[in-house]
């Protein structure tokens, strides 16, 4: 070996060695992201309720908070949203996938323009309609808040699977996988975004419709504000409103920590 040749395998083991290690991936979830929020929210909470300690109050007011009524309007709230978002989700993703199908994908706009339609009426006017048609009680409610939050799931479904791109399907169906593992291998998992955008939008549509949900006799903390409107007692409706703030912040925060879960590592910004 020549002089020239020992310098250049010297050199080369000199750049192996000072090679930079590789970067670690950035973590999904930070401090601030799983405490920042919960901590305002219990302070919020704890503000409330010491605010209640020293608030002086009347008979009314002690009887419309009393005999567990606060635990049992938010269990009712919870039931609600909870309740709609699975029957939200069970129509509106199937729908959304069967309407990128082939021929399917002609009636789109008719869906979009069905759910366009029960978003855009007032969501006290069409618990009114249901309540007429279906009588009270918590079946009018359930439906209602369904047919006003499919859209964002629907949409966002439609929109995911068809921002797919196309070369990645066709290297797929090159590779021999059968439509049906395209769908689950590679057009859901690259859709996964969008489609928990829509979920987390739904989520918390519903909490804040659940509020409606008194006036066709479905229960929730919508008792509690409307109990506060109609006797004007300011401590129960800024209960019933504060419980209801806090839990569709609870939700959207429980629903963005599961999207940065679900989220394909690939597809991380």
């Amino acid at each position: 070996m020549t002089v020239t040749e020992a310098g250049e395998v010297g050199e080369t083991s000199e750049t192996v060695e000072e090679a930079p290690p590789a970067e670690r991936p950035p973590a999904r979830l930070t401090w601030q992201k799983l405490t920042f929020l919960p901590v305002a929210l219990i302070s919020v909470l704890l503000a409330t309720w010491l605010w209640f300690q020293q608030a002086d109050l009347d008979a009314l007011t002690r009887n419309a908070l009393s005999g567990g009524q606060v635990t049992k309007a938010l269990w009712q709230h919870i039931q609600l949203t909870a309740i709609s978002t699975f029957f939200v989700l069970i129509i509106a993703i199937p729908l959304g996938i069967l309407l990128t199908r082939g021929a399917m994908s002609r009636a789109t706009p008719v869906a979009m323009a069905f759910a366009n339609t029960g978003q855009a009426t007032p969501a006290i006017g069409l618990l009114a309609l249901l309540v007429i048609w279906l009588g009270i009680g918590r079946r009018a409610a359930l439906i209602g808040m369904i047919i006003y939050a499919v859209l964002p799931v629907l949409s966002n479904t439609i929109t995911g699977l068809k921002a797919n791109d196309p070369t990645l399907l066709e290297a797929a169906r090159g590779i021999g996988m059968s439509p049906t593992g395209v769908l689950a291998r590679v057009e859901l998992p690259l859709a996964v975004p969008l489609i928990l955008a829509g979920v987390r939008t739904a989520l918390v549509l519903n909490v804040g419709t659940a509020t409606l949900a008194v006036f066709g006799g479905g229960g929730g903390l919508g008792v509690l504000i409307t109990t506060g409107i109609t006797n004007q007692r300011m401590p129960v409706l800024v209960l019933g409103s504060v419980l209801t703030v806090v839990l569709a912040l609870l939700v959207d925060w429980l629903a963005s920590i599961v999207e940065l879960l679900l989220r394909p590592r690939g597809l991380q910004p």
